[in-house]
């Protein structure tokens, strides 16, 4: 089935690639300049969304963008230091002459996205919330990982297992209620493990869109708590060769990283490549040394190639991700207190790790390997009518092993072995706009298969779904006031296979059985087939009442089926020694979420206010058992794991984000925010919910934000900056605390600090960008209530035990090479 995915794709561009343009060509053309003073803005990027589509003005402020189709787009054009504009264009045969004049800005508030979305819209006209996060962003602050760098945007964190293993949360949810898109097409790996990272290379992201909300009208199950999409690099502007080296070390871990891209676009015609590296050792922190176990080594690349012509757009994508990654336990020397290591299977004795080993880049012997592949097409046709026709398909394969066996010869055999295979389809109609009416209907879903019969060890079975979920949507504007709103049906037919399993003969570890060796064979999964089904849905406003106030509200519907360890699981997880037990009579989960905010904006200061209530009904959740048999007798000693099985209740989750940007003057920013939710154990009907489990776990303690930054610019440094943060994260003390399940957290200060800037020639060309970071500046010792190494102990009995904590000082060095040239025409 896979192979002939792979060959429509290939053939589907292939036809868009010699599909010949139509001899009728729209050219729009003009000059973009300074409102003040009417200066020419040399460099100022002009970009139609839609058509993924844009050039930059020449050295007197003049563009030009041919062979363009008919019909209204959405055109952004945005210049360092002004004010965005946007503005809807109809595009006819022939030629338009359009003119830009931008007023200088130290706050951008226009920013357009397309998540969630059929078009390009303006997130002031847009009643879902919505943030950007945006390459500048990235590149000025420390991160070890894609997701890590948007941990702090309010409203948002990250549950962690070490510095590259991060899981991002939405206003208290998370793992599959939060959908992770790359470039538009959603992102498949093994989402139901805690420590089960995003297989994205964070160098290729350029800019990141979130929804902090139910999602599923646009993206069905898996989307009820919000979405990341991860934007990467896009191809250069039109007659242009682009391309950038990155080189970045950070101090804590030791970790080097690099990057490499290039990139050009010739007469319609584009493509890019970028490969990436980076590596690191064991982090530290001044209470327990280096972590070990927190090691990693990950290659990225990507590749892409695509055609603009006046029938639209296609592109094909390519993704590579190889990531080898240690897996810490906690376990302790009792004498030292240092950590130790397995050695041998049976685990009786352990090896204290050597300060050499724990300083190392190389990977122990367990670890694991995580692979995922992938290739997409996206489409965009403009049809005669003016109505347009998205089409994207994409296949994905996600290969994760988990080798947790000491000993030779069985180092190279994998106890946890995974191997998923995703094909995913995206069609979208959108009706020719009438009288500012917008309607889009479409369909989307996919197919998966997981096999999980070539290891040893077993804790979800293999099984196959479908999903599909036809949807329509509506937008309309009149005047000032903007709507929007939709209806979708999803459907996902699920279905796991049974498996029996007895000791290999050699080796003593479990393998699959079959036929007549299944007699007196253990049986830890049976046959499950079900269907999962609901509606979901969205209904908003938004009131601009000039442009420097606005308000939005919004209700919304979400969906999301079980995942295969809520329904399947019954195990020991090598990569968290934790025996899990799932509950196939679980329910999907549907929540219902009312948003309001307000946004005041003017030259001098922005002020956003965001409040949210969601409930939830079906709400599932891990729960800390006593008894490994799930009951709850106590079961304790030496090398046995904890237990947790998923249970189910209501729930009810409300708070918000408050955000406050000052600039007294153009070249000094005071950016403050405030973020806030709390989670409530509604329980079921029939049964009094306890006082150990009224609130909900892992949910994130209040967190606000301050940074002071002072910008600068001279004759050799353009986008100079200095800048102090401050981050606070109160006491979590609202814990599910029944059996054990989660312990209570202090809150802590951090600072952080950096300076940086861009090196220009005289023609004031970017020659090099540095940046000098540093997070923790006081090497405070805390944890973050998300982080899972919190509960990583060798023995939780022990008084004198704690778990791990997170990362201590840690101080960035990044160097970014950019160049950019003009194309022979």
């Amino acid at each position: 089935m896979y192979k002939y995915l792979l060959l429509l794709l290939l053939c589907s561009n292939s036809f868009c690639l010699n599909a010949k343009s139509d001899t009728n060509k729209s050219i729009l053309k003009g000059s973009v300049k300074d409102q003040q003073n009417g200066n020419a803005l040399f460099g100022a990027s002009i970009y139609i969304v839609d058509l993924k589509l844009g050039v930059l003005t020449d050295s007197t402020g003049h563009y030009l963008i041919e062979n363009l189709p008919s019909g209204t787009f959405l055109v952004e054009v945005k210049f360092e230091g002004y004010k965005t504009i946007t503005k809807n264009i109809l595009l006819k045969n022939g030629t338009l002459i359009e003119d830009f004049n931008l007023e200088q800005s130290v706050k951008e508030i226009n920013e357009v996205v397309v998540t969630g979305s059929s078009k390009a819209v303006q997130i002031k006209k847009n009643p879902v919330p919505i943030v950007v996060v945006s390459h500048d962003y990235l590149v000025t602050n420390i991160s070890t990982n894609a997701i890590d760098a948007i941990a702090r945007i309010p409203g948002i964190r990250a549950v962690t297992t070490g510095p590259n293993v991060s899981k991002p949360f939405i206003r208290g949810l998370g793992y599959n209620r939060i959908l992770t898109l790359y470039d538009g097409i959603r992102q498949e790996g093994q989402q139901w493990g805690d420590e089960h990272g995003i297989e994205v290379g964070q160098y290729a992201i350029n800019r990141v869109e979130v929804i902090k909300g139910p999602a599923s009208l646009s993206y069905g199950s898996d989307a009820l708590a919000g979405v990341v999409n991860l934007i990467p690099t896009q191809p250069a502007p039109e007659g242009k060769m682009i391309g950038e080296i990155v080189t970045d070390y950070q101090t804590n871990n030791k970790m080097l990283g690099g990057s490499a891209m290039l990139s050009s676009t010739k007469k319609g015609i584009e493509w890019l490549a970028r490969i990436s590296h980076k590596q690191a050792t064991n982090y530290q922190n001044i209470v327990d040394g280096r972590v070990f176990g927190t090691a990693f080594n990950e290659t990225d690349a990507n590749a892409s190639i695509g055609i603009h012509r006046k029938w639209g757009y296609s592109h094909l994508d390519f993704v590579l991700y190889d990531d080898l990654q240690q897996i810490p336990d906690g376990s302790r020397d009792s004498a030292t207190w240092k950590f130790t290591r397995q050695i041998t299977e049976a685990d009786t004795v352990r090896q204290i790790v050597s300060d050499a080993n724990l300083n190392s880049y190389k990977i122990g012997v367990l670890h694991q390997r995580v692979q995922h592949y992938r290739v997409f097409s996206a489409n965009n046709f403009i049809l005669n009518d003016g109505s347009r026709l998205l089409v994207n398909l994409g296949f994905q394969r996600s290969v994760r092993r988990e080798f947790s066996h000491p000993e030779v010869p069985y180092q190279n055999v994998p106890g946890l072995f995974l191997q998923l295979n995703s094909i995913n389809y995206d069609i979208k109609y959108s009706l020719k706009d009438i009288n500012e009416w917008s309607i889009t209907v479409g369909v989307n879903g996919m197919y998966q298969q997981n096999t999980v019969t070539n290891g040893t060890e077993f804790i979800i079975p293999s099984y196959h779904q479908f999903d599909i979920g036809p949807f329509a949507t509506i937008k309309k504007t009149f005047g000032k006031l903007d709507i929007a709103g939709g209806l979708r049906y999803d459907l996902r037919s699920f279905h796991n296979d049974q498996l029996y399993t007895k000791p290999d003969a050699v080796s003593g570890f479990e393998k699959p059985v079959y036929g007549v060796d299944t007699v007196g064979a253990n049986n830890p999964f049976s046959t499950y087939s079900h269907t999962f089904s609901g509606v979901s849905g969205s209904l908003g406003a938004t009131y601009n009442f000039s442009d420097k106030v606005s308000v939005k509200a919004n209700i919304s519907r979400g969906f999301r089926a079980p995942n295969i360890a809520e329904i399947s699981a019954n195990g020991v997880h090598p990569g968290t020694n934790f025996y899990q037990i799932g509950n196939d009579n679980f329910k999907p989960e549907f929540s219902l979420q009312q948003d309001i905010g307000f946004v005041f904006s003017s030259k001098y200061a922005v002020i956003e206010l965001n409040l949210f209530n969601n409930f939830i009904n079906n709400y599932i959740y891990n729960q800390k058992l006593i008894g490994v048999n799930g009951a709850d007798s106590v079961v304790t000693g030496s090398g046995v794991p904890q237990t947790f099985k998923f249970q189910a209740s209501n729930a009810n989750l409300y708070g918000g984000e408050l955000s406050i940007d000052l600039h007294p003057l153009k070249s000094i920013h005071f950016e403050n925010s405030l973020s806030v939710v709390y989670a409530q154990n509604k329980g079921v009907v029939g049964k009094t919910v306890a006082d150990s489990e009224r609130y909900l776990p892992f949910i994130p303690p209040l967190h606000g934000f301050s940074e002071l930054r002072f910008d600068w610019n001279t004759k050799n440094i353009k986008h100079g900056f200095v800048k102090i943060q401050a981050e606070y994260y109160a006491n979590q003390n609202r814990i599910y605390e029944a059996y054990g399940t989660e312990t209570r957290t202090p809150g802590y200060t951090l600072f952080n600090a950096g300076v940086g800037g861009s090196f220009v020639n005289k023609q004031n060309i970017t020659i090099c960008s540095i940046y000098v970071m540093a997070n923790n500046l006081f090497d405070v010792t805390y944890w973050d209530h998300l982080s899972r190494l919190k509960y990583f102990t060798s023995n939780p009995d022990d008084s004198r035990e704690h778990g791990i904590y997170n990362m201590g000082r840690n101080i960035s060095f990044k160097l970014i090479f950019p160049f950019s040239s003009d194309l022979k025409k």
